[in-house]
């Protein structure tokens, strides 16, 4: 509306100038020099109003664009004026003021609310510019590196000179690992950088990551479970020879000269401590075993790797595995891309594994008439070789995912919780790892990433 009412009377008064000429030229012509030169003079006035009204626009918005240029948000005009278009322009301006400053007000507490997390999560960030000026780093950096503040990269030869070599020549997307030694312990730092933009400035965003303290973390989790496990296994193999060591030590009484008297016991107390005693035999066979599963876990070989067509090995375990289960109406579906692939492993140890995973696949479809177990070998997008063994089983609970690959934990009966563990230790002899995802109700998929 106020640019509308401004071009109105900009017509208007370039109308009256043109008007005023055509008649000033008229008179002169027809000799009315007196009128002639009035409207003459009229023209230089309106020439000037005019002039006068657009530079007073264009300074108004000059001012208001300098202002906001400047983050000056308490520019106000005013909208008590007589002229019309300069009021609602006014008006105009100053509700733009105000939504420009609203949008400022709610970036400023995105901006504090972002480095409030930066400053809370425990990964050391900053920000370096190509001239090696530090824009940001968040506390925990500081505290990591044990310096602050942090301005240049060249304050880092302050606390190591390797340290800064290896920040200095970090390129966009590399990833470096760096053990930072100092007075008070040792740090295994892991280094990653991504390259930004800002505000058309080429920026490095470098994260450090403290592995050994992540490392210590996952250690005494491991070792809690562990122990846990371990716990569980020997008390209910340990509570029945103890109370049944108990009921048989009431049967013999012995006098006060110290000698036992046979008199007291009967033809069922023998018998019971002869099945006793054969309980105990028992339990103690099957706490060896135990034990001995433990040591086969600990004094696991190292990999013996030779080229092996995976085809040929899977081919093998899928007759071998419906020999085993010819009452159990299981689909087996074996997929290669390409068939010819080939993986550099211990075909033994690597079978064992593959049994182990699907056995545990079988079993779990036991109740189920149309299960499916889907084997697959091909190539990630990674580049890297890997072995699916899918199934369309109940699928592994929540709350037990992260505890299937801890030794001797198992949810079957009968089961002794090593077989997973172990498939695990080889992969990481193997140098690759054991993956699981699962979905209760639908489907459990293992993976073997070479």
């Amino acid at each position: 509306m106020a640019s509308r009412n401004f071009y109105f009377q900009l017509i208007i008064r370039v109308l009256l100038i043109t008007v005023s000429a055509l008649g000033s030229a008229y008179f002169i012509v027809t000799q009315w020099y007196s009128l002639g030169a009035a409207l003459l003079l009229s023209i230089g006035f309106q020439t000037f109003v005019l002039i006068t009204t657009i530079n007073k626009t264009n300074r108004k918005i000059a001012y208001f664009f300098d202002a906001i240029r400047n983050e000056d948000f308490t520019l106000r005009f005013p909208e008590k004026v007589s002229i019309q278009s300069f009021k609602e322009l006014n008006s105009s301006l100053n509700r733009v003021n105000q939504l420009i400053q609203d949008v400022q007000l709610q970036l400023q507490a995105r901006e504090r609310y972002y480095q409030e997390i930066l400053k809370q999560i425990d990964i050391g960030i900053m920000t370096i510019d190509e001239k090696g000026h530090i824009l940001f780093s968040n506390p925990f950096l500081e505290k990591l590196l044990n310096f602050r503040p942090l301005l240049h990269v060249k304050q880092l030869q302050q606390i190591d000179q390797k340290l800064f070599e290896l920040i200095e020549n970090l390129g966009p997307f590399e990833q470096k690992y760096y053990q930072l030694v100092n007075e008070r312990e040792k740090n295994q730092l892991f280094f990653k950088a991504v390259p930004i933009k800002m505000e058309g400035k080429a920026l490095l965003l470098v994260t450090v990551q403290d592995l050994h303290k992540e490392l210590d973390e996952k250690e005494t989790d491991s070792w809690v479970r562990l122990i846990r496990v371990l716990t569980h296994e020997i008390m209910n193999t340990i509570t029945p020879i103890t109370s049944i060591s108990e009921s048989l030590s009431n049967y013999y009484k012995i006098d006060e000269t110290g000698e036992l008297r046979w008199e007291n016991l009967n033809e069922d107390q023998i018998k019971n401590t002869v099945k006793g005693l054969n309980v105990i035999r028992i339990q103690g066979e099957d706490l060896m075993d135990f034990v001995k599963s433990y040591r086969s876990f600990l004094d696991l070989p190292s990999p013996d790797k030779s080229l092996v067509q995976i085809k040929s090995l899977l081919d093998r375990l899928k007759v071998l595995m419906r020999m085993e289960n010819s009452k159990q109406k299981v689909l087996i579906n074996l997929l290669v891309e390409p068939e010819d692939l080939e993986f550099f492993l211990d075909e033994k140890q690597i079978a064992q594994v593959l049994i182990n995973l699907f056995k545990n696949a079988i079993q779990s479809m036991q109740a189920k008439e149309d299960g499916i177990l889907t084997i697959k070998a091909a190539i990630n997008a990674q580049g890297r070789k890997y072995i699916e063994v899918k199934d369309n089983g109940p699928g592994i609970q929540a709350d037990q995912i992260d505890e299937i690959f801890v030794p001797f934990f198992t949810t079957k009966q009968g089961g002794t919780g090593i077989g997973l563990s172990l498939s695990k230790q080889i992969m990481h002899l193997h140098g690759g790892s054991i993956r699981v995802h699962s979905t209760p109700g639908k489907e459990t998929s293992f993976i073997l990433t070479f």
